[in-house]
């Protein structure tokens, strides 16, 4: 019985995980059983090496890739398509290879399978409301592998040169007969580089790129929304032995505002206002996003729940002309505190009303009275 345990439980990732998923859960464990922090701890010790050993694997999308489709075996003596070449992982194997070929899939021996790019990132940033308005330029930090300087990528040793792989003949493939059908994948050798390198890069140790903290410059511009990516191209991870970057992506999310909240190109906001500017009407002023103020006039009789436009005054459309709108939600209050004046005040005015003034309530409890008989 194996007990070789899954790269993928050591690092308490998903199978489907990302390299940046990946290598933040790497950097955790790694922090956390590092031998410096657990002296003389022998378990540590070996938890250390064992995630080590998995983040070696994963990070390198050729390695990843053999050892989804084949497991530990893939890098035992002989193993992913060496020798006799007798070990295929299921239909999908023999169907991807047999019917690449019609299909434009690169398959046989004319075609290099070569280092794949690089893993593209992903960076989460935070803006207020009103920099979503206007928009804005800003740095941020990110820590990624960046191509070695010293190799130039290669990721041989100054002054040496990769060799071409005896066991593919520089193809990065390899194929293996099995009955009817003939199976091809990437070289077990040479992981689809169809080079070898016999003496690596002291400062990579082969593999082309380092580890790096990268200062970059986003631009956010005016209207953008929840959600919005922005996409940084050849920002993201370095490819292995030179092989092109990938993208580092930028998701935005927008800080809830004081006043406002947005749907779309529109602004919403909600305005309480007394009972009597409800009845007699008035003015108010709603600071808007652009540092103007609006005035909002009020009609006299308006009623909670009505909504007033203000046209133009809302969101700037992205990478467009022209703004939304800004909807201002009437709630009318009641006061809660009177003095003794404006209680008389109002007990003479209740005095005078007869019904027509809200015909609203007049109607409803006229309604109440025929349908209670009465």
């Amino acid at each position: 019985m194996s007990t070789e345990v899954d790269y993928y439980e050591l690092l308490e990732c998903e199978r489907t995980a990302d390299a940046a998923t990946i290598k933040t859960s790497y950097r955790r464990l790694a922090m956390k059983f590092h031998p410096d922090k657990n002296a003389g701890c022998k378990d540590s010790e070996a938890k250390f090496k064992a995630v080590s050993e998995a983040y070696d694997c994963l990070k390198d999308p050729q390695k990843r890739a053999a050892y989804d489709r084949m497991g530990h075996a893939a890098f035992r003596q002989g193993g992913a398509g060496g020798g006799g070449g007798q070990d295929f992982n299921g239909f999908s194997d023999i169907f991807e290879s047999v019917f690449g070929e019609f299909m434009g899939g690169g398959g046989g021996r004319q075609g290099r399978a070569g280092p794949r790019r690089g893993a593209d990132l992903r960076y989460d940033m935070e803006i207020s409301l009103d920099e979503a308005y206007h928009g804005k330029r800003t740095e941020i930090t990110v820590d990624v592998s960046t191509q070695c300087g010293p190799c130039g990528g290669g990721g041989a040793a100054p002054g040496t040169a990769a060799r071409m792989c005896q066991t593919c003949a520089g193809h990065g493939k390899v194929r293996a007969q099995q009955g009817f059908f003939v199976v091809e994948r990437a070289c077990p050798t040479c992981h689809g580089a169809g080079q070898v390198i016999t003496d690596p890069c002291p400062v990579c140790h082969g593999e082309g790129r380092v580890e790096q903290t990268k200062t970059l410059e986003v631009n956010v511009p005016p209207g953008v929304d929840e959600g919005t990516r922005i996409r940084l191209t050849g920002n993201g991870e370095a490819g292995a032995r030179g092989a092109p970057s990938g993208d580092l992506y930028i998701f935005l999310h927008i800080k809830r505002h004081a006043l406002f909240e947005r749907e779309g190109t529109t602004l919403h906001a909600r305005a309480p206002i007394s009972f009597t500017t409800a009845a007699l009407g008035g003015v108010i002023d709603i600071p808007g996003l652009d540092g103007a103020k609006h005035t909002v006039r009020i009609p006299a009789g308006i009623q909670s729940g009505k909504e007033l436009r203000q046209r133009g005054a809302g969101m700037p459309v992205l990478q467009g002309r022209g703004h939304g709108d800004m909807v201002i939600h009437i709630e009318v209050e009641t006061p809660t505190r009177l003095s003794s004046r404006q209680k008389e005040l109002l007990e003479a005015f209740r005095e005078t009303e007869t019904g027509e003034e809200c015909p609203e309530s007049s109607g409803f409890f006229g309604r109440l009275k025929t349908a209670l008989g009465g």
